[in-house]
């Protein structure tokens, strides 16, 4: 069934971009292996729905191709004050309806990315105040410094207040909500492309532009992307031409894809870290044997845990090579103090002594959640660590699911129901600030509604936290790396997750296109060309 088809619209776009779009405009075709499910660009902070998000919708900031900080719908910003910042909106910019892009538009942004049901809580600060000083002039007042400010925006996509309010659209759409919004189902931004048609876990075809207000580096006509769970027929499609990019390619079938003749493996180091965590909040578990007390709430059991799981066992049998152990929660290149940590070795031994040590002698039952289609070999990597822990004596039911049903699970909107996970994260300031705050940071705080939005298993600790408020307003680099040190420190020692890896990209690319690899992952083509 069709979703979306924006038949009006874009048949006078037709006409328009057949004059405007050059000769060798080609179709590009897309296959991932997860879906893109809720068009409303608050509903799943996800770098795959990210990007794909990123074709429709702009921020008033984005990054380029080496992840610097650009201007995008703000041509330029000012700091007035330390608290007082200035922003200049971009002139002539229209919405995919025709709708100009204004002030109205960016302080209703502000409140609806910060309304209860959006994932991207702390994306924008509780304290900021939008101002408008005039159609294109913005103001935001904060209650203390904030020196990342416009780092924090880069997932944050402006919407049009009009066509919201119109479509019944103010609030945004939680990711477990069972009825679909029209936000949800239908798209108006300001991107490069807008969407034609919009089948969930089927297609989406996005076509080009022809009034966007920047310059096109790509030669695309449309964009069809199509989701494909399963790695062995996403291989074959796009060594059979069916498909022209896939993401991402089983790393046992790099070397295949690389001899093909036809596509090629572009590969990279990533800058999301992968992770496990546990349930420390509730005083019982939700998926246990254990009954009437919460065992990941003794640091003997998550010390065991963490011992138990051999991380250069995981890249050279499931990541074949292709993955970089960490000690952090947070990859090298983002934190200038990385090297001053390292990782134990794992210890089995030494873990089942701590279980008995905490009154599991024997072990005991927990399920553990995991997606199946979003990370590199994430069902294989949960499996592996199931592997691991029996050999402790706990015993792992494995729930491994399509990151659709995963994310409404687990995430915060789902009411953060696991008691053991898989999950990764890439902070979208890039700074270790977005970690300790929303991964690391204590839930149910009543001063800071967005801390915790990514802390899964609720671990809390607030001399972390009194940390991290000091680094979000130190401006000295010197001694905002020392107190980002320390609170990692905290972390450490109180074994809150279990860092895994950085994994490696790795993109199957036809020899027909060429386009941008970033280190964040995000299959971003409105930098692609494709030859005839």
């Amino acid at each position: 069934m069709t979703i979306l088809n924006k038949t009006g619209l874009l048949a006078a776009a037709a006409c328009i971009l057949a004059l405007a779009t050059p000769a060798s405009a080609q179709t590009l075709r897309y296959a991932n292996q997860g879906d893109l499910n809720s068009l409303d660009p608050y509903t799943l902070k996800e770098t795959t729905t990210i990007a794909h998000h990123a074709h429709i919708y702009e921020g008033l900031i984005t990054r380029d191709k080496d992840l610097k900080i650009v201007p995008a719908l703000a041509e330029s910003w000012e700091t007035l004050d330390p608290k007082h910042w200035r922003f200049h909106l971009r002139k002539g910019v229209k919405f995919h309806n025709g709708n100009p892009f204004t002030a109205d538009d960016v302080i209703f942004s502000a409140e609806r990315v910060r309304a209860k049901g959006s994932n991207y809580l702390s994306n924008v600060p509780s304290d900021a105040k939008f101002v408008k000083i005039d159609d294109h002039t913005v103001d935001v007042l904060l209650d203390t410094p904030n020196p990342i400010l416009v780092s924090q925006w880069d997932n944050w996509f402006i919407m049009d207040k009009e066509w919201c309010t119109e479509n019944n659209s103010v609030a945004p759409t939680p990711a477990a909500a069972t009825t679909p919004s029209y936000a949800s189902l239908h798209e108006n931004g300001t991107g490069p492309f807008v969407i034609d048609l919009h089948q969930p876990g089927v297609k989406t075809v996005f076509k080009a532009n022809p009034n966007w207000w920047g310059k096109p580096e790509h030669n695309l006509k449309e964009i069809v992307f199509t989701p494909i769970g399963s790695a062995a027929t996403r291989v074959a499609a796009l060594l059979s031409g069916e498909v022209d990019l896939i993401e991402p390619v089983p790393i046992q079938d790099i070397e295949r894809v690389n001899g093909s003749g036809t596509a090629t493996v572009l590969t990279g180091p990533e800058l999301r870290t992968i992770f496990l965590g546990m349930d420390q909040n509730r005083d019982e578990l939700l998926y246990s044997n254990v009954k009437g007390k919460n065992p990941f709430k003794d640091i003997r059991v998550r010390e065991a845990f963490y011992k138990a799981i051999d991380v250069d066992l995981i890249k050279t049998r499931v990541m074949r090579g292709l993955s970089t152990p960490t000690a952090l929660m947070i990859a090298p290149q983002l934190f200038s103090l990385s090297n001053d940590f390292t990782r134990p070795k794992s210890d089995a031994a030494a873990a089942k002594k701590l279980l008995a040590e905490a009154g599991y002698p024997d072990g005991f039952e927990v399920t553990m959640d995991c997606p199946n289609d979003r990370y590199v070999n994430d069902a294989a990597i949960c499996q592996a660590a199931v592997s691991m822990l029996a050999r402790i004596g706990v015993k792992v039911e494995l729930l491994a699911q399509p990151k659709a049903q995963y994310f409404a699970k687990v995430l915060k909107p789902g009411g953060f129901k696991t008691s053991f996970f898989m999950l990764g994260w890439t902070p979208a300031s890039l700074d270790s600030h977005g970690v300790l705050h929303d991964v690391m940071g204590c839930g149910n705080d009543p001063t800071d509604a967005t801390r915790g939005e990514a802390n899964l298993g609720g671990y809390c600790n607030k001399e972390l936290d009194a940390l991290t408020d000091k680094v979000l307003i130190e401006t000295d680099p010197g001694k905002r790396d020392q107190l980002i040190k320390q609170a990692y420190e905290i972390g450490i020692k109180d074994y809150s997750y279990i860092p895994l890896h950085q994994q490696a990209l790795a993109w199957g690319v036809s020899k027909k296109v060429k386009l941008t690899q970033r280190a964040d992952n995000r299959v971003l083509l409105h930098w692609a060309t494709k030859q005839d």
